[in-house]
């Protein structure tokens, strides 16, 4: 296999994941507060260190030779996927986006009087929001479905995050309004959906 489509495929996930999502609602925060280029420092940094670590350790699971074992944790990987789509759909009408970006606002506030420079606090930040979120998750699905393109899925992993990230602070206006928001998560959980499908189809 190329290790051109892992990256894509981890690319393509993380992106739309990351659309909408808490950790980013954390950045448009700080957008206001720092650099662009500072930022999205901070969220290559926090990136690498958590899904980094995640897609090692799925990593470390998909290398296990063993049929029945692969079989059952691939199995568990897509409808992983396929019930992240769903309890996304159930959050969507539970969610308030102005109680999170309030929440989060007091956090940045608080950590932004540390006399620290900000790469390093954007980048715990996102270490921190990133642990067990859907992001992190998916990324360990993908280190177990490519134990052997790693590397691959890192560099999608961390270019997905930061573009996704990017968009939002250039758009963050149009992503912040509750009409945006809903189209943004209907996408981010149907493609969920779609490749969980998809995959339990082609390869069980």
């Amino acid at each position: 296999m190329n290790a051109l489509y892992p990256l894509l495929l981890s690319f393509t996930i993380i992106f739309f994941a990351e659309l909408g999502d808490k950790t980013q609602i954390m950045v448009l925060s700080f957008s206001t507060k720092s650099r662009m280029k500072h930022i999205l420092l901070g969220i290559a940094l926090g990136t690498f260190l958590s899904h980094g670590l995640a897609i090692l350790f799925g990593s470390q699971l998909g290398s296990i030779h063993n049929e029945n074992i692969s079989y059952y944790l691939n199995l568990f990987t897509y409808i992983s996927f396929i019930l992240f789509g769903i309890l996304g759909f159930i959050s969507m009408k539970n969610s308030s986006l102005d109680n999170i970006e309030n929440h989060t606002t007091g956090i940045i506030s608080k950590l932004c009087n540390l006399k620290i420079n900000y790469i390093f606090i954007i980048a715990f930040c996102m270490l921190v929001g990133e642990l067990g979120d859907k992001t992190f998750l998916s990324s360990i699905g993908l280190g177990i479905q490519y134990p052997e393109y790693k590397f691959s899925l890192i560099i999608g992993s961390i270019l997905g995050m930061v573009c996704s990230n990017l968009l939002a602070i250039v758009f963050g206006k149009l992503l912040s309004m509750k009409f945006r928001q809903n189209i943004i998560e209907m996408i981010s959980n149907s493609l969920f959906i779609a490749f969980g499908v998809i995959g339990l189809v082609f390869n069980i």
